[in-house]
């Protein structure tokens, strides 16, 4: 009479869980790092939408008054701030750089965008980046109009 053998139990093997766990853990890796690149374009990309938003409230504030309003940005402190508004910070590892007409650089970190009672203005560009995500806030010197561009692709 043959000695009789339990039959071996439908499973996996320890060596084909511990390759799973490794394939789970390098996508969820991958997965993160995507993530994260997504939240830094996101936040670069509402700091320069609000930037905008400022830029034209400056504008709205030269027409509705007839007065003279400008718009400060100070690249040293990372700060900007609208006329008649307070100083406002961007998100920390944010840089802001502007280029202004050389009368309105005000000293050597702070430059400023001047808008006048009929919509026009001094004209330039404020830039945002973060990493490699860069956007640029272009303000149009004859009609004050205020425009945001993704300039990322050109780094």
């Amino acid at each position: 009479m043959r000695p009789r053998y339990p039959s071996l139990a439908p499973g996996f093997t320890l060596l084909e869980m511990l390759a799973v766990i490794l394939l789970i853990g390098i996508a969820a890796a991958a997965v993160a790092v995507s993530v994260t690149q997504g939240l830094a374009s996101a936040r670069v990309s509402a700091a320069s939408g609000e930037l905008a938003a400022a830029l034209r409230a400056t504008r709205a504030q030269a027409i509705v008054h007839g007065e003279e309003r400008s718009f400060d940005v100070d690249t040293r402190a990372n700060t900007y701030r609208p006329a008649g508004g307070e100083v406002v910070r961007l998100p920390s590892g944010m840089r802001v750089g502007i280029t202004s007409a050389q009368e309105d650089q005000v000293n050597a970190t702070t430059g400023r965008i001047r808008f006048f009672p009929d919509g026009s203005s001094t004209g330039g560009h404020v830039t945002l980046q973060r990493e490699r995500r860069r956007w640029q806030v272009n303000v149009s010197w004859l009609t004050g109009a205020v425009s945001v561009v993704d300039t990322s692709a050109k780094l």
